[in-house]
């Protein structure tokens, strides 16, 4: 089994900085980031819808999407980038892995919120009762505990089977709402608690899957902290009703600012 890149990667940059430091190498410049070869797999949390600059395919792929920002920083020998708006865990076995392979050292991930039924609860939520709100919620923290860990057991045992060497981030979800915010008419905070409740529920299944096979768990919660609809400075588009497909997804500065340091720190 060949070196991981991706470690032989991050020692060369501490080995840069320590150069840069002292003066030396700056001749030199590292050139393993080439070496990477990286594979974005997952729903429309990573392939940026709510971002804007898609490319035109109905997976609504964003060049602000923080797979597509991190490639385009780093520059790898090869950046597949195969996320797609809409998809579920059988979208990810059934269609996003075939660029995998033994030679992969990168794997990004968000997936299992539609299994859930994110659209569905949004939907719900919004145009009906609070009671019909919470009870979908309900339904939905059920199938998180019943049958998303088996999906998400066949996804991650896909990934390690194709990409035994890789080193696979799994990206979680952010709280949708800050309580207490400045929003003045939309759902109640009752209704908002009880999805923000629903998302930690999502995160910590996702990030046990995660962990029991060995991938790193990315929390963006924390980095959404503060900029969470209500807050005044949302990360996150809330009911649009010109382009509904982009409610409730990262913008852009969510993108850049909610996902891809949280990424980066994983590696």
């Amino acid at each position: 089994m060949k070196m991981s890149r991706l470690v032989a990667f991050s020692s060369s940059l501490l080995l840069g900085a320590a150069l840069a430091l002292t003066g030396a190498g700056v001749a030199n410049a590292d050139s393993s980031a080439a070496a990477v070869d990286y594979v974005a797999l997952g729903d429309s949390y990573s392939s940026g819808v709510g971002a804007g600059s898609y490319d035109g395919s109905s997976c609504k792929r964003s060049s602000r999407a923080y797979p597509a920002l991190w490639a385009a920083a780093n520059s790898p020998s090869s950046f597949d980038f195969a996320a797609c708006s809409g998809a579920r865990t059988n979208d990810v076995t059934g269609s996003q892995l075939g660029k995998l392979n033994a030679s992969t050292d990168l794997v990004s991930i968000s997936i299992g919120g539609n299994d859930a039924g994110f659209a569905d609860v949004m939907t719900t939520c919004v145009l009906q009762s609070e009671a019909s709100c919470l009870n979908r919620i309900a339904t939905a923290r059920a199938y998180v505990d019943s049958t998303l860990p088996g999906r998400l057991d066949s996804v991650y045992s896909a990934i390690r089977s194709k990409a035994p060497s890789a080193q696979v981030v799994v990206l979680g979800y952010p709280r949708f709402y800050q309580l207490g915010g400045s929003c003045i008419a939309g759902l109640s905070e009752k209704e908002r608690a009880a999805i923000n409740g629903a998302s930690d529920h999502l995160n910590t299944a996702t990030a046990k899957r995660a962990a029991d096979h060995g991938f790193t768990f990315g929390d963006v919660r924390t980095t959404f902290t503060g900029h969470e609809i209500c807050s005044g400075s949302s990360w996150l588009h809330s009911v649009n009703w010109l382009n509904i497909g982009e409610s409730y997804h990262p913008t852009a500065a969510g993108q850049s600012g909610g996902y891809l340091p949280v990424f980066k720190s994983a590696l």
